[in-house]
Order: C-alpha cells, then structure tokens, then sequence
C-alpha cells in the first residue's frame, strides 16, 4: 500500500457499488460526502459495463468489472465489502491478500467459521479491519452508554427490548428472496438483532449467561410484488434472555415484520432512574432512536436530546433520520482512529466475537 500522510485523504474503493439501487449508493456514498479526509477514487461491480454505468452516474474516476482490478489500484487504501454476505469472504480475502485495509459490511461472513478466518488472515498481515456495526457509532447510542457510564439510572437492575425486523414478515420485497435461505446467512438473527445486539452489549456488557428460543413461525411467505410463495427456513421469532456482565437481568424480543404496537422500545432500569430508546424498526444501525429518560424525584419520562458534541459533523446536521447518518459518524470514527492509532470501530476481531454471541444463541436454541 502506498504511503501516506496523516493529512492525505484516504483514498476509497467500494465493491459492489451499484448505478440502480443498493446500500452502497443509498449510504456509504452520502456518509463518505459528509466527512472530511476520504476520497472515493474507485467501485468495482458484477460487470464491466454495471461499473461503467456506476462511474458515470457517479463521477467515480476508477470502475472495474471485478475486485480483483480495484484491489490492486495504488490510489484505493481502504476497500469497502458491500455485496451479499455469501460473498463477503471471498471479497474480503481478496483486499487482504493485496495488502489493504478493509471495511466489511455486517455479518463479517457468512457464520462464525468465515469470520474467524477473516480475522485470522487480518492479523497475521497486520492489516487494520473495521466492520459495519455502525449502531455503536449513532450518536444516541454512544450518549446512552455515557449517561450508564455517568450513573444516570444507578445500578443497572435489568434491560428490555421488544423490536420488529421490518422484513421477515408476511411479504418479502423483491430481490430479498435470498434473506429467507438460512444458507446464506443473512437473517433477522445477524441482521437487525446482530446490529442492535451490539450496540446493547455496547452500552450494558456482554452476555454471562443465556437461554434462548428461535422459531419459524410463517415457513411459507410471498412475494409482496407477484404474490408468489416461498419458503422461509430462518427464525421469524428471536427470545433471548439472559444476564449481562455486572449482573442485570436482560430480555429481547425480536419479531419479523412490523407490529401495529410497539417497533422499537428499549428500556434500561436501575436503582435511581429509567431510560427508553425508542424508534420506527428493530434496525437500531440505521440511528433513527430517540432517548428518554427519569431518574430521582422524576416521574415521568422526558425527552433527553443528544448533546451536540455527539455529532461534530456539519454536514449531517438535522439528517437523522436519513440512511446514512450512523454509516457518515462511523467513518468519523474510522478516520480517528487511522490518524490517532486507537481502536474505536469494531474490527475483524470484533466481529468475530459478536459471531460467537449469535452462535451460542443458535446452539442455545437448539436451531
């Protein structure tokens, strides 16, 4: 890789960048515009001719039909996995092996055993990795976890949640058939409950102990556009509960689709106060939460508005609620910690980890 200075953009190539829709264009684009010190200098899609149409509509100077050709660019020093998961490994290994730092969309890979070899291969070249958990870096995220640190509400006594995943529902949009084939390990487990169970243990500690129950309720589903059935082999049903590092009690409830009620509710009660996190899906990475919270004398809840040193990003100022708000404070954190040498974004390490939690909740469930 070349050299660079501290002051020198980080030069940015995005796999699976697509001219038509994705996450990529949809989020990492606007998060990249937003903050200061990258430059997206490259993007490699399925086809030459998908990559060309990208670059153009775009204005990315470097488009290649594979990621083979991005990789091996001089002017690309942190490659973005965005793909399908059963692709993530592949890709990863790829960046890898040409000596790049990466950053791969969440789940690292597809199951545990992918994601410990990602990790491996990563620390054996002495490579720096980050992973799309950009839950923890929500502003709202990171002022809960301070106000805990703070002693907010006391002694943390238990935490609730009860969430939708949006999707996993009655209906699947089309192109997401492949979300209901549990072979290919993208689910409501390592998707919204991955995300937001990060961001839990983030704020409260790591599971000690746990049982759980998974279940597929609605093995058949349709096609919301054709109204074709098909089949649907991953939990729609996710109970886990627990006790977290510290010794409060913890329950989480995550159901697919959406409910009439409540989509979003996440309590945290202690000794001397209560606080809620509430919002529209179970997606917490997406950042669109609100905080409340009570504590001593107080009754009732109250909104507790996020400081304004959380969000140091000019650009994304009263844009919350769009996709790319909590992937834009992500790469402010990536930045921070290339120039400062500290560790604030989860990397390959990381990742593997929270891959143990889910799969101790699989075998835990007996699923």
């Amino acid at each position: 890789m070349p050299s660079r200075t501290p002051s020198a953009p980080i030069g940015v190539g995005i796999i699976g960048l697509s001219a038509s829709r994705g996450w990529a264009a949809r989020a990492h684009l606007p998060a990249l515009a937003a903050v200061p010190g990258f430059e997206l200098r490259a993007l490699s899609a399925s086809t030459p001719e998908s990559a060309r149409a990208a670059g153009e509509k775009y204005g990315i100077p470097l488009a290649f039909g594979s990621a083979g050709e991005l990789v091996r660019r001089d002017e690309v020093d942190l490659v973005v996995v965005n793909v399908k998961v059963p692709h993530h490994r592949e890709l990863a290994l790829t960046a890898l092996e040409a000596g790049k730092m990466v950053l791969s969309e969440w789940p690292l890979g597809n199951g545990l055993a992918e994601a410990e070899e990602l990790a491996a291969v990563a620390e054996a070249k002495g490579l720096r990795t980050f992973v799309g958990l950009q839950a923890r870096s929500a502003p709202q995220i990171r002022y809960v976890r301070d106000l805990i640190a703070d002693g907010y509400v006391g002694e943390v006594l238990s935490t609730s949640v009860i969430a939708s995943g949006r999707g996993w529902g009655a209906e699947f949009e089309p192109g997401g058939a492949y979300l209901l084939d549990r072979t290919n390990g993208a689910s409501l487990l390592t998707i919204p409950f991955g995300h937001t169970i990060d961001a839990v243990t983030m704020v409260l500690g790591e599971f000690t102990d746990l049982d759980a129950t998974l279940a597929t309720r609605r093995p058949k589903v349709r096609n919301q556009v054709t109204g074709e059935q098909a089949r649907m082999d991953v939990p729609d049903q996710i109970a886990v509960n627990g006790v977290l590092e510290g010794g409060a009690v913890a329950s989480v409830h995550f159901r697919g689709g959406l409910s009439r009620a409540t989509n979003f509710h996440w309590e945290i009660n202690g000794t001397d106060g209560d606080l809620l996190v509430t919002g529209d899906s179970g997606h917490l990475q997406f950042g669109q939460a609100t905080v409340y919270g009570a504590r001593g004398e107080e009754t009732a809840l109250a909104e507790l508005p996020v400081p304004a040193a959380y969000s140091t990003l000019p650009a994304l100022a009263g844009r919350s609620t769009e996709m790319a708000y909590t992937v834009a404070h992500a790469y402010e954190q990536i930045r921070a910690d290339l120039a400062d040498g500290t560790h604030h974004v989860p990397d390959f390490a990381h990742a593997v980890r929270r891959h143990r939690l889910l799969d101790r909740i699989e075998r835990a469930a007996g699923f």
